[in-house]
C-alpha cells in the first residue's frame, strides 16, 4: 500500500534532502569538484527558490569527470556516521546508471521496489552527464545504445510491474541477462566516449525531453549560485536556456492533478521509528 507524502511529512522530507545537497556541496568545496542542480531542483531554486513545494526528490548533476572525482572523495570525505553513496559499481543489485547519496537511519521505499536488495534511505539522485557524439549518425546509434541500457536496467522492475503482458515478457526475458554482463558493458559504453568533447552532453540512463539528443555541455560548465532554502547552491548561468529545453514554460504552475509525489511504501525520517 502506498504511502501518501504530504504536508509537514513533505517538508521534513526536503529538509533532509537539503541536508544530501549540503554534503555535496561540502565536499565538493573542499576537492574542487563541479557540480550544479539540475532537473526539478533547478527549477526550484528558480522558481520557488528553494525546492518544488509538492516534490518529493532531488537531482544533481556532475559532467562525467566531476562525478567520478566525486565517487572517489566520498570514499575519504563523506560523513560516513550519517551518508552513504550508491553506483552500480559498488552496490550489488543496483541496477541504475547514475549514483545516489543516501541518509542513514531513514527509508524511502518507492513502490514495486521493496524487493530490490540494497539499502534503500532518503536519497539525491548523482547524475552523471556523459558525452553525445556530434555526427548525425553516430548521435542516433548512441541514442539507441541509451535507449537499451535503459530498458536493461529497469527489466528487473518492468518485469513485475509493466501492464502490457508483451513488453512484460520482454522484460523478463531481458532480466536474466547476468547483472555484472550488463553493469560491465555498461562501463565499457561509458568509456568509449569519455575522453571526447563534445557540444552536447546527457545522463546516458535517463530520458531526454522529445527530439532533444542532450543538453548544452555550457549548462554544466557555465555555473552560477542561486538560492535554494536559504543555501546558494551552483547551476547553469543561462538557466533560461536550460530550463526552457528541459521543461518549456517552465515559470508557469502545472495544474494541480499532476503536482504529485513517487508512490512510496515505506517512508521512514530521521527522528521516526527505528528501521
Amino acid at each position: 500500500m502506498a504511502v501518501k507524502i504530504e504536508g509537514e511529512q513533505l517538508k521534513r522530507l526536503q529538509a533532509v534532502e537539503l541536508e544530501l545537497i549540503s554534503e555535496v556541496d561540502r565536499i565538493c568545496r573542499k576537492c574542487g569538484i563541479h557540480y550544479n542542480m539540475v532537473g526539478g531542483t533547478m527549477l526550484g531554486a528558480i522558481r520557488h527558490r528553494g525546492p518544488i513545494p509538492w516534490d518529493d526528490d532531488a537531482d544533481i548533476g556532475f559532467l562525467r569527470e566531476e562525478y567520478e572525482k566525486f565517487r572517489e572523495a566520498c570514499r575519504t570525505e563523506l560523513d560516513h556516521d550519517r551518508f552513504y553513496m550508491q553506483d552500480f559499481r559498488d552496490t550489488k543489485g543496483y541496477r541504475w546508471g547514475y549514483g545516489k547519496l543516501r541518509r542513514k537511519g531513514t527509508a524511502f521505499i518507492r513502490q514495486d521496489q521493496e524487493y530490490m536488495p540494497y539499502e534503500q534511505g532518503v536519497f539525491i539522485d548523482l547524475m552523471p552527464f556523459d558525452n553525445v557524439p556530434d555526427g548525425w549518425i553516430s548521435r542516433r546509434l548512441h541514442f539507441a545504445e541509451c535507449f537499451l541500457f535503459r530498458k536493461l536496467f529497469w527489466s528487473k522492475v518492468g518485469a513485475k510491474t509493466e501492464e502490457n503482458p508483451v513488453y512484460r515478457q520482454i522484460y523478463r526475458l531481458m532480466s536474466h541477462i547476468p547483472e555484472n554482463r550488463v553493469k560491465k558493458a555498461y562501463e565499457a559504453f561509458i568509456q568509449r566516449g569519455r575522453h571526447k568533447k563534445t557540444r552536447l552532453v546527457r545522463i546516458l540512463t535517463f530520458p531526454t525531453p522529445k527530439h532533444c539528443f542532450g543538453y548544452m555541455r555550457k549548462w554544466y560548465t557555465e555555473l552560477c549560485r542561486y538560492d535554494f532554502s536559504g543555501v546558494r547552491f551552483p547551476g547553469a548561468k543561462d538557466y533560461d536556456g536550460y530550463l526552457s529545453v528541459k521543461y518549456g514554460n517552465y515559470m508557469e504552475l502545472p495544474p494541480v492533478e499532476k503536482r504529485k509525489t513517487h508512490p512510496v511504501s515505506k517512508l521512514v525520517l530521521p527522528g521516526d521509528e527505528k528501521i
